[in-house]
Order: structure tokens, then C-alpha cells, then sequence
């Protein structure tokens, strides 16, 4: 979506940093990690109380695994989720690569893109 502020580039230089894909990719991890540090304990607070108990801990295992008790076993959903919108913020949606990546994010079938 910030790609299409190349568009200003004649305007003002500073656009043309969307052009390149080092500076996107850097601002997609910064902005995914935003996503992570401000969406992240609401989320892990909401799965917690949906899950009930969380992340069952054997009796028999280490000690040191006891401390883990209660974590939710959904926490890879908040890295899912933020790595999709900051890839929508920031990547090149004209590119049938990063469609079918994000399709794949998705669980959607990507056969009929390529």
C-alpha cells in the first residue's frame, strides 16, 4: 500500500525511498514489531481466557517446564498476524509472489496463481 507513494516521487524526494526494497523490508519488521509490542499482551490475555488452562505441563517432565504453566498454545497467531499486515502496509501487491505468500498465510489454495 506505501508503494503507491512512489507516485510523489517527482514532488518530493523522499518518496523514492519507497522504491527500494531494503528500506520497505525494514520498515515492515519495524512496523510488525510495533504490532507485536502494542497488540501483543491483549492478544496473549484473550487466548489465555479462551483457552482455560493453556499449555497443559507434564508432572513427570523438568522442573524448569513447571514455570510454563497457563501459557496459551496460540501465540504464533499474533506473529501470523502481524507479519500479514505489515506485508499488506508494505510489499509490492502487484508481485504474484508475495500474493501467493500471503494467500499461503491465509491457508488459502495458491495452485491457480502460478
Amino acid at each position: 500500500m506505501f508503494l503507491w507513494l512512489v507516485e510523489f516521487a517527482d514532488q518530493l524526494q523522499v518518496f523514492n525511498l519507497f522504491r527500494y526494497i531494503t528500506f520497505r523490508a525494514g520498515a515492515a519488521l519495524f512496523t510488525s514489531a510495533l504490532i507485536v509490542f502494542f497488540f501483543g499482551p491483549r492478544m496473549i490475555d484473550s487466548l489465555r481466557v479462551r483457552q482455560g488452562k493453556g499449555q497443559p505441563i507434564r508432572a513427570d517432565g523438568p522442573q524448569t517446564h513447571l514455570k510454563k504453566a497457563g501459557t496459551p498454545t496460540m501465540g504464533g497467531l499474533m506473529i501470523l498476524v502481524s507479519v500479514v499486515i505489515s506485508s499488506l502496509l508494505w510489499a509490492d501487491l502487484g508481485n504474484v509472489y508475495v500474493v501467493s505468500c500471503l494467500a499461503g498465510h491465509a491457508g488459502l489454495r495458491t495452485d491457480w496463481v502460478l
